[in-house]
């Protein structure tokens, strides 16, 4: 379920959302893109970059003409908490983008399996955007916020870029994301 919650900056939960409409209509107000795409393309469990982005070719096609994104990627996340290796993978993922940050140009997400959260600080709100398959989310170049993929990450995501270090975080050194509740909390009070 594609949610939005939207916090005081000291975590006081003042709203929440879980009907698409709403949650671009709010989103569009700050500048925020967001698109319920039709993910029904069926992957291996072992698809590369190669069979993602082929899957959804026409799609990253539009999206990269609109932005002018030079670079499409994919990021992709299974669990396997049996594996250290994994273990100690999925929580440094995890920890790199858990704290508030910037990007020198917009940050563009299709999840086409899963789910991860992104938190936008803007003004004295704190917007958290719960993205599951089918979402896209667009980010504005500048925007402070910071992501969570859960403690155990499940998610397949298309990043879209138009620098190849477009994805390298500014870090504002701000403790914010201590005061509102991660992933698994979020979906747990759902």
């Amino acid at each position: 379920m594609t949610l939005l919650r939207v916090f005081s900056e000291n975590g006081e939960a003042l709203s929440s959302h879980i009907d698409t409409a709403e949650i671009t209509a709010e989103l569009k107000e700050l500048n925020v893109g967001f698109e319920r795409w039709t993910a029904t393309a069926e992957l291996s469990a072992n698809a590369d970059q190669e069979e993602v982005l082929a899957a959804y070719r026409d799609d990253v096609d539009r999206i990269s003409a609109e932005g002018g994104y030079q670079l499409v990627d994919v990021v992709r996340l299974r669990p396997d908490p049996d594996n250290e290796e994994w273990v100690a993978t999925a929580r440094a993922a995890r920890q790199k983008f858990l704290n508030e940050h910037t990007h020198d140009e917009d940050e563009v997400r299709f999840f086409v399996e899963g789910r991860g959260c992104f938190y936008l600080h803007l003004g004295d709100k704190v917007y958290a955007v719960v993205c599951e398959t089918g979402d896209l989310l667009s980010v504005p170049q500048g925007t402070t916020h910071w992501f969570d993929m859960g403690a155990t990450p499940s998610f397949c995501a298309i990043r879209f870029f138009q620098e190849e270090d477009g994805w390298v975080g500014n870090f504002t050194g701000n403790d914010i994301a201590t005061r509102i509740p991660y992933l698994d909390e979020l979906l747990a009070t759902a």
